[in-house]
């Protein structure tokens, strides 16, 4: 079964554009790191190849293992920034998997024990409370 043609114009290839803006978290020359505007806990960071891949069944495998690097990195930051009992990571991949935005990504969520993730849709996040927690993170990067 073969999946569907990557599209150009999903959210995240118009952030990658600047089209849209976007709390950034961490950039090189491969991948990017932001914030998700509806996190499932404070700190919850989406990171994905700056090349076009639908998701991980078509991404071009020479941008994996930056991508998968690049993850590391910023789950590290992430548990350290939130003081995280864990930090949860997950992909999906087609909508019978989950996949609302078709461009590869991987969330990275710092998690505490006894504390339930928040759904993953509903109500954008407060800007600022993004931004705040941008920039904890990056705390962590350097």
């Amino acid at each position: 079964m073969t999946s569907p043609a990557y599209d150009a114009n999903n959210i995240f290839a118009k952030i990658l554009k600047g089209e849209i803006p976007s709390y950034p978290v961490y950039e090189d020359e491969h991948t990017v790191a932001i914030m998700d505007v509806m996190p499932q806990a404070p700190g919850h960071t989406l990171v994905l190849p700056k090349l076009p891949s639908r998701n991980i069944l078509d991404a071009d495998p020479s941008v994996l293992p930056h991508l998968i690097t690049a993850v590391q990195k910023v789950a590290v930051a992430i548990q350290e920034a939130f003081d995280a009992d864990g930090v949860y990571i997950a992909q999906f991949n087609e909508p019978a998997a989950g996949q609302t935005i078709f461009h590869l990504h991987f969330h990275v969520i710092p998690r505490h024990e006894g504390i339930a993730l928040k759904p993953h849709a509903g109500r954008m996040e407060d800007g600022a409370i993004l931004a705040e927690n941008a920039k904890k993170i990056i705390e962590f990067l350097r």
